[in-house]
């Protein structure tokens, strides 16, 4: 048995090897377009995992069960407001969320702006955001060191920050930012916690150049004086199926508390980010999908020229193959020989098809700065493909040699 093991090897393999070194050009020219497919489909892949991976991370940072309330119409009397355009939306409404809409069970009131904050002989212009401690539990933020602000603290309209990882960067340097004291709009605010870093959004902008601060402090003392209004209220429902059921009884409150007759525009607008980047992501999916299918085609490319490069083989090798059955070959090793030869030319093609992609997906990390990388797997799914476009290709081929006739095989010149 191990004889005959150690036969076929070395028909398989040895002798498929020495013939297609006789022909050097030929069998690089033919291995380069499978080279090409299995590149471009372990490329596809890998790009379409990890833009897959970052959507689904983004996707579990945007918050928990997240219905967001913001101030403005999306088009109020023909005119796009965006999220500052009312001054509608009060804390009144947010405590009625809070008590009449069961689905909801976490509220954040929140007020935003732009500020310019200074430490020492540093400064640096960033955004605040006035906020509820249930913000942080609803967008699943987390605080890296010191604590958040309380309850309390907004009772009282506490001078008590979070501050970002860029923001502390900006101000304190290499120096722990907890217990530190910087100013804004006049104010002297105590960091008391560090909110944990969370790097670019979807679309580049940085979430760590925040500083968050109780509501009531934002409105008192940097927005001034005047009735309290909000720019966004981010609610958290039970779960993601009481979503939309939530969504729906918040617009028929607002509307009444608004006193908006039926047919006139909202003036505030519900959104839910986590639609966008679903969307996203089966647009994502759908483009990968298309790739993979335009990758798979140049692989069936490349497995043609295979084909037609083998059955070329046959026709110039038919007096060799006549040789060979006449001293006693017998047709299936003359048709092992040839897929052999086939199926090595699929996979010297996969491996340098690998070793492209490879270096395809280096230079992809550092153009889209994404932490691209080749899975085990693909690899083997490379392998296995390069493997069986060899084999799928040289079975013809094969097969027509075996079945020459030895007669007719040596008369050919």
């Amino acid at each position: 048995m191990t004889g005959h093991l150690r036969l076929w090897v070395h028909i398989f393999g040895r002798e498929a090897l020495r013939s297609l070194l006789r022909h050097k050009l030929r069998s690089g020219l033919t291995t380069l377009g499978i080279t090409i497919g299995i590149a471009a489909v372990v490329l596809v892949v890998a790009i379409g995992q990890t833009g897959s991976k970052r959507a689904e991370d983004a996707l579990q940072t945007l918050g928990d069960n997240l219905v967001w309330v913001e101030a403005g119409s999306r088009n109020l009397a023909g005119v796009r407001t965006g999220s500052h355009g009312t001054t509608s939306l009060t804390m009144e409404d947010a405590e009625a969320i809070r008590r009449e809409v069961p689905l909801i069970k976490r509220l954040a009131p929140q007020i935003d702006g732009t500020i310019q904050v200074i430490r020492g002989n540093r400064n640096w212009t960033t955004r605040f955001r006035g906020e509820s401690p249930d913000y942080l539990a609803i967008k699943k933020w987390g605080v890296a060191s010191g604590a958040s602000f309380t309850d309390e603290d907004v009772e009282h309209s506490a001078s008590k920050a979070l501050i970002g990882e860029t923001v502390r960067r900006q101000l304190f340097g290499a120096e722990d930012p907890i217990g530190g004291i910087f100013r804004a709009s006049g104010q002297l605010f105590e960091v008391v916690g560090l909110l944990a870093p969370k790097g670019q959004s979807q679309d580049g902008r940085d979430q760590d150049d925040w500083i968050l601060i109780p509501t009531t402090t934002a409105h008192h003392k940097l927005r001034g004086k005047g009735p309290m209004w909000l720019d966004d209220i981010l609610c958290s429902a039970i779960s993601p199926a009481a979503v939309n059921p939530a969504i729906d009884q918040i617009i028929a409150l607002l509307r009444q508390r608004h006193h908006i007759d039926p047919g006139q525009e909202d003036d505030f607008n519900i959104r839910r980010p986590d639609e966008v980047i679903k969307a996203q992501m089966e647009a994502s999916d759908t483009l990968a999908a298309l790739l993979l299918c335009v990758a798979l085609i140049s692989l069936l490319v490349g497995g043609i020229g295979i084909m037609n490069v083998m059955l070329a083989s046959v026709t110039q090798r038919t007096r060799e193959i006549g040789i060979r059955l006449a001293v006693g070959a017998t047709s299936f090793s003359v048709e092992i020989q040839f897929l052999g030869e086939a199926v090595m030319l699929g996979l010297v093609g996969g491996l340098s098809g690998i070793l492209v992609s490879l270096i395809g997906a280096s230079a992809a990390a550092r153009a889209l700065e994404w932490p691209i990388s080749i899975s085990p797997r693909a690899v083997a799914v490379a392998v296995i493909s390069s493997l069986t476009v060899g084999l799928c290709s040289g079975f013809y081929p094969a097969r027509k040699a075996a079945r020459l006739d030895p007669i007719e095989a040596l008369r050919h010149e």
